[in-house]
């Protein structure tokens, strides 16, 4: 892995000067900025019983859903495109390298946009004139619930970019994926066919994976294990597939 920060600060100025980095950026922000000032302004008009960093993080996925894919829907898929993804391996670096280095690049830059939304808090906190507007228990969770979810989220659009030579396609295929990890399970438990006692198992398990759940449970403060486990052994076998699915195509060219 001794080329591992190298392929991950190529990768990283590939990214700045890509413009849907900017394109992500700029809807990213915009979106959030957007939410936020709703927030505002229906706290300003009458009180609320939720914390307004709840209500912030709780839409997370919104913005989610399409930065993922701009950020990292030409990682792999545009090199091989160009072709000059089986020149790359031709190198003496290893397929995980060239995967792992990327998806470091891409979950780096995705952290960074995010943080860059602490600027709305600082604001907040100048001009509030409630305290409890700046709760700092479901700020502190939801960061660590966008840092944590954010490496399956990631992982997700490395594996789509590594399926296809369109970033197009591949841009779809990860918004599909993250559409069906963020949603999707929500709206199959929500089903009322699952209401009934026999599939109590199957709805108990979909519940155990519902990433909205998960962002409740971090901003109250609780750090559940298996939820960790959950995005860390997801992020794992998405990598894992990206760098067979990789090593595949490039066996067949």
């Amino acid at each position: 892995m001794r080329h591992l920060p190298t392929i991950f600060f190529h990768e990283l100025r590939v990214l700045m000067l890509a413009p849907s980095t900017y394109i992500a950026a700029v809807l990213f922000l915009g979106v959030m900025g957007f939410i936020f000032a709703g927030i505002l302004d229906s706290y300003n008009k009458e009180a609320q019983d939720l914390s307004p960093s709840f209500v912030f993080f709780s839409l997370f996925w919104l913005p989610v859903l399409f930065m993922v894919p701009l950020l990292t829907m030409k990682c792999l898929a545009e090199e091989r495109r160009a072709g000059t993804l089986e020149t790359l391996l031709t190198t003496p670096v290893s397929t995980a390298e060239v995967v792992l280095g990327k998806f470091a690049a891409s979950y780096a830059l995705y952290l960074f946009l995010w943080l860059l939304t602490i600027g709305f808090m600082f604001i907040l906190d100048k001009y509030a004139q409630d305290a409890r507007f700046l709760d700092p228990g479901p700020l502190i969770g939801g960061y660590v619930f966008v840092a944590v979810s954010g490496l399956l989220f990631v992982s997700v659009g490395v594996l789509a970019s590594s399926l296809s030579r369109s970033q197009a396609v591949a841009g779809v295929l990860a918004f599909a994926l993250l559409f069906a990890i963020i949603v999707g399970t929500r709206l199959v438990s929500d089903l009322t066919v699952l209401q009934q006692e026999g599939f109590t198992r199957f709805r108990d398990s979909l519940e155990n994976v519902q990433v909205m759940s998960h962002l409740q449970d971090f901003t109250r403060g609780i750090i559940d294990t298996r939820q960790i486990v959950f995005y860390l052994s997801g992020t794992a076998l998405a990598l894992i597939f990206s760098i067979l699915g990789v090593e595949g195509k490039v066996l067949r060219s």
